[in-house]
């Protein structure tokens, strides 16, 4: 028993340092006025990568060696590491759809950086058609506050690159 309160004693850190991980993790990010949609990809990419680790912790052997001691001394502690894995597990499938889902804009995130206003105008149909299938076909990006924040950052981009035309003319 006493290797067992030893070892429920260290998943009750992890979980309460994981916790701490998904928290900050929901917290507003705080971007320039000005950020492109490129910033967007990076973001999720970033949080894909972050997560993606910790499950890789969280299923290595040592962590599953512990868990079945537990789980054999019939723990109560199992029930919030099991909770705990899920919500870590879902941030990550979320982040890696939405990776997935942001890379088909990528081609358009460069082509609105380095174009002319005229040659950004082309290109704008096709971009909302692919926001849109994004919408539409996302189970976790089709939010208000996910197109919002993407369709402000492709006006910056759009903004940024008049901007600079202007100035180069």
């Amino acid at each position: 028993t006493e290797v067992t309160e030893k070892l429920e004693e260290a998943v009750m850190i992890w979980i309460k340092q994981i916790k701490q991980v998904l928290v900050e993790s929901e917290q507003m990010r705080r971007e320039a006025d000005d950020i492109g949609p490129s910033a967007e990809l990076e973001y999720w990419k970033s949080r894909m990568s972050s997560f993606n680790s910790l499950l890789d912790e969280i299923k290595s052997s040592r962590v599953k060696k512990i868990l079945s001691i537990l789980q054999a001394a019939r723990s109560k502690t199992l029930k919030q590491w099991k909770e705990m894995d899920g919500n870590i597990t879902a941030a990550a499938n979320e982040a890696k759809d939405n990776v997935r889902y942001l890379y088909t804009l990528d081609k358009y995130f460069g082509l609105l950086a380095k174009a002319s206003p005229v040659t950004v105008m082309e290109h704008i149909p096709s971009l909302m058609n692919t926001v849109c299938m994004i919408y539409c076909a996302s189970p976790y990006y089709n939010t208000s506050e996910c197109m919002t924040s993407l369709l402000l950052k492709i006006t910056n981009q759009m903004i940024n690159t008049c901007k600079i035309y202007l100035c180069e003319g």
